[in-house]
């Protein structure tokens, strides 16, 4: 297979299809966790056939669930005094109906490969193995390839495992999972959490004798797009990705799952909702969430309501220094790849690097992940030219000693 996008320096992508075509066919969804071992197995075979020293770290002692949560750690050791992690996850977010073609099943089509996972983050598992494959003796640096689980749900039993359980160790980390457009050097923090309005349960045809509690969140649901509207004003020194329709990356708030009531003839007890509020990279999410419980209490008091916040979940965002000299280095040989200078900007989601960059490791992203790709969405695909751009950025990057 040929594949001639731009500036790419090699062009076989032969090797990447075949892994990928493997690991997509393993359903690795992050809720069942079903083919986790199985993927795990396919990732680690090819690393040895490549003659890394291959490792698997299974955090399943510290899952609540008892699942299974192995870890693959792939190293390339030089003698270089130097060692950068490649970060990528194999788990994926459920498929979901409506495909046009079967989901676990790699297709080719028009330059795409579709398929669950294919562009987040399968697609860059097989981009860093083909560079693995191609650098033979040329790698000038040490490498850690890192294939972890649980990406998708925060990281805590895959990155975060390895980095603060098992104690990986590296100098600068490439997270494989962002976008091919731009060199991001931070992502957005993520809180998350549930809120609830009470009420009294009752017999729908005597509404009087009960409170329903769906009418008051409905309320305080329209009260909290004010919130999301002032969050909106918030904004980070970092540019957005390219194409956002603000400048800076901004603070965001959203209400995303709405529940209550057991039976049509019944006025709920209560009505709960979940909610999710981006953070800024440079910002410190704890003043985010007293900013929010705030204004919620004060508006549930002004609406006369009974609610509550509850199970707050919070993910700090991180950024590198746009002059820090592993940014430098590593934009420079993006821009050499693709024959232009490249945009540095923040991811608006979250992604591993904030484990790595709480260990004060410097962390620049870059992947497969175009913007159209469908991305946790149906008929999710990478272009095959994104596979090839990102294994060979990899390939001179760590053939090249600083």
């Amino acid at each position: 297979m040929k594949i001639l996008p731009g500036n790419v320096m090699s062009c076989n992508l032969d090797y990447e299809v075949e892994v990928l075509s493997r690991i997509v066919s393993i359903n690795t969804d992050v809720e069942s966790k079903i083919g986790y071992n199985e993927c795990v197995e396919v990732i680690a075979e090819e690393a040895g056939k490549l003659g890394l020293n291959v490792s698997i770290y299974d955090s399943v002692e510290l899952a609540d669930d008892s699942k299974h949560r192995p870890n693959v750690v792939a190293k390339l050791d030089v003698g270089s005094d130097l060692t950068v992690s490649l970060v990528t996850h194999y788990d994926v977010v459920p498929s979901g109906v409506g495909w046009s073609s079967d989901p676990f099943k790699l297709k080719i089509a028009d330059g795409k490969a579709y398929g669950r996972g294919a562009a987040d983050d399968k697609g860059a598992i097989a981009a860093a193995l083909g560079a693995l494959k191609l650098v033979g003796e040329k790698a000038e640096m040490n490498v850690v390839l890192i294939a972890s689980p649980d990406e998708e749900v925060g990281g805590e039993l895959g990155v975060g495992y390895l980095l603060n359980r098992v104690g990986i160790k590296c100098d600068e980390a490439v997270v494989l999972d962002a976008s091919p457009e731009f060199v991001s050097i931070g992502a957005s923090g993520v809180v998350n959490g549930w809120f609830r309005v009470k009420g009294v349960q009752g017999h729908a045809g005597y509404p009087h004798k009960a409170v329903n509690p769906i009418y008051g969140m409905a309320r305080l649901i329209e009260g909290l797009e004010v919130f999301s509207n002032l969050r909106a004003t918030r904004f980070s020194k970092i540019d957005s990705p390219p194409n956002s329709p603000v400048k800076k990356v901004w603070g965001r708030f959203s209400v995303t799952m709405v529940r209550s009531g057991v039976k049509s003839n019944v006025i709920p007890g209560d009505a709960e909702a979940c909610f999710d509020m981006r953070t800024l990279p440079d910002e410190n999410p704890m003043e985010a969430v007293e900013e929010f419980k705030a204004y919620f209490l004060s508006l549930a008091k002004n609406l006369g309501l009974n609610a509550e916040i509850y199970r707050i979940g919070v993910s700090s965002g991180y950024y590198t220094k746009p002059d820090h000299e592993f940014v430098v280095r590593f934009r420079r040989v993006i821009s050499k790849i693709y024959g232009r200078e490249v945009l540095i900007a923040a991811e608006l989601g979250g992604n591993d690097g904030k484990f790595f960059a709480a260990k004060g490791i410097p962390v620049v992203s870059f992947g497969c992940i175009g913007p159209d790709t469908n991305f946790h969405g149906v008929d999710e695909f990478v272009y095959l030219r994104h596979i090839a751009l990102v294994r060979d950025v990899i390939l001179e990057y760590i053939s090249t000693h600083p």
